[in-house]
This record gives C-alpha cells, sequence and structure tokens, in this order.
C-alpha cells in the first residue's frame, strides 16, 4: 500500500491555486448545486447503459477487469468470511459486484445504484445477488451494518464526498473496511501520453460508440475535479477511517483507497 505526496511540479499539485476552496462533489455542466449535480449524473449514466459495459472495455482495453479483479482480492480476507455483509456502492452494471461475488464465501452481497437503466442490466447478469435501487448519501440500510463497502469508479460521481464517506462509516460495523476504487492521473511521460489519451481520444470514441456526448465529455473533467489521493485519504480520516491508503494501479491510471471504521 501507498501513502502519497505530490511534488511541487505535478499536474495534480499545481491544479489548485492556492487559497481555492475545496470541492464538495461532483459538478456536471449547467449543474448548480448537489442535487441538480445528482439529477446531471443519473441522467448520463441512464443515457449510455445499453452500451456501458462495451465502452468500458473498448476504452480501458479490458484493463478494467484486471482492477475489479484485484480489488476483490484486496479484500479476500473479508469475503471468505461466510456471516459477512458486503455492499457495493454505484455498482452500475454489476462487474464490480460480480468479480466481489466470486471471491466470496458470504451468500449477503448487495449492489446498489440510483440509475434503474443500470440495475436492469446488472440482474440480468446475476439473478441470485440483491441490487437495490437507492441513492448512496441516502442509503436504506441500519447503521453498522455491513462488514466491507466497495465502490468502483462511482464515488468519484457523488455529489458530496464528504457526505458520501460519513455514510459509508455509518453502514460500516466497527473493523469494517472501505474500499474506493477510482480514476487518478499518472504522472512523467505515461501521464502526458494519457492526458492526451484521456482528454482527447476517448471523449470521441465514447461519443462515437453510445451515440450520447455529455457523459464522455464529463469523464475527464469528473477526474481531474476528483480529489488528489493526498487530499482524498485526509477527508477519509477526517470522516473517521483509520489506516487509511491508497494503491495506485497500472501506474496510477486507476488506484483503491482504503480505510476502516
Amino acid at each position: 500500500m501507498v501513502t502519497v505526496s505530490n511534488p511541487p511540479n505535478s499536474p495534480r499539485s499545481a491544479k489548485k491555486p492556492a487559497g481555492t476552496p475545496p470541492v464538495i462533489g461532483a459538478a456536471p455542466v449547467g449543474s448548480r448545486d448537489p442535487e441538480s449535480a445528482a439529477r446531471a449524473v443519473r441522467e448520463m449514466f441512464t443515457s449510455i447503459a445499453p452500451r456501458y459495459d462495451l465502452l468500458n472495455h473498448v476504452l480501458s482495453f479490458n484493463v478494467d477487469r484486471f482492477w475489479w479483479r484485484r480489488t476483490a482480492r484486496s479484500f479476500a480476507q473479508v469475503l471468505a468470511r461466510p456471516d459477512a455483509r458486503v455492499l457495493d456502492l454505484c455498482c452500475g452494471t454489476g462487474d464490480m459486484t460480480l468479480a466481489l461475488h466470486r471471491k466470496a464465501a458470504t451468500p449477503e452481497i448487495v449492489g446498489v445504484d440510483f440509475s434503474h437503466a443500470m440495475l436492469e442490466r446488472a440482474s440480468k447478469k446475476s439473478s441470485s445477488l440483491r441490487w437495490v435501487e437507492a441513492d448512496a448519501l441516502c442509503l436504506p440500510f441500519p447503521a453498522s451494518h455491513f462488514d466491507l463497502v466497495t465502490s468502483a469508479f462511482g464515488f468519484r460521481n457523488f455529489a458530496d464526498y464528504d457526505a458520501g464517506l460519513r455514510e459509508i462509516l455509518r453502514v460500516l460495523r466497527d473493523g469494517g473496511e472501505c474500499g474506493i476504487l477510482d480514476f487518478g492521473e499518472p504522472r512523467g511521460v505515461i501521464g502526458k501520453l494519457y492526458r492526451i489519451y484521456f482528454q482527447h481520444v476517448l471523449p470521441a470514441l465514447g461519443t462515437l460508440i453510445s451515440g450520447v456526448k455529455g457523459p464522455y465529455a464529463y469523464l475527464p473533467a469528473s477526474v481531474e475535479r476528483f480529489p488528489e489521493p493526498k487530499e482524498m485519504l485526509e477527508r477519509m480520516r477526517h470522516a473517521g477511517f483509520r489506516e487509511v491508503s491508497w494503491t495506485p494501479y497500472s501506474f496510477g491510471i486507476a488506484g483503491l483507497f482504503r480505510g476502516k471504521k
């Protein structure tokens, strides 16, 4: 596991001028407040649901499958417990949920998303798992209920990052673990090449394949807006998590944030 800091010349550290107020959460174009931001995100993901899986695999060159499997392996100790309760937030079409299920001895795995269209596709992949339509900032579960809460490429889209962390903490049992897998911004030569692809090629391909422009123009902007690892770890500590860490995947293109209650 890696705890990160950013050198002065890193693109992430140069992104926010001194005195810039902290980012609250996702802010799609046209949103005015957390409520309109959440509504815009839901509409975007609903619009691309029919081709969501294809686009994920094509645009990531199938590396996304490796990221899900690696994340599931990271929580093998929890998943091996037959009595463990597991929640996968912003589950989309269920790929992270299914990766957890394949590693788990427990049948208690729940996938949550606020896009009905996404959950319809998830339920077609597995009718044995429980799929719940709900807002991640206001979960329909009692406090201290889950042993593990994950979110793969969904936390970045929360309308309020800190509120999301507090809600995850609320539903976790004491000693329970949290895993947030999301995109990052690699450095060096790889980072420069990646940014050309991510900011120009990926939006064009995504729009071409999906036939919808907004979501794939929003994607690189949402990654740039997302807190850098050092700040995200501090937000997790402030929310009440302990033993927080960040592990980069694929040169930092993605990474796993972990914490315990």
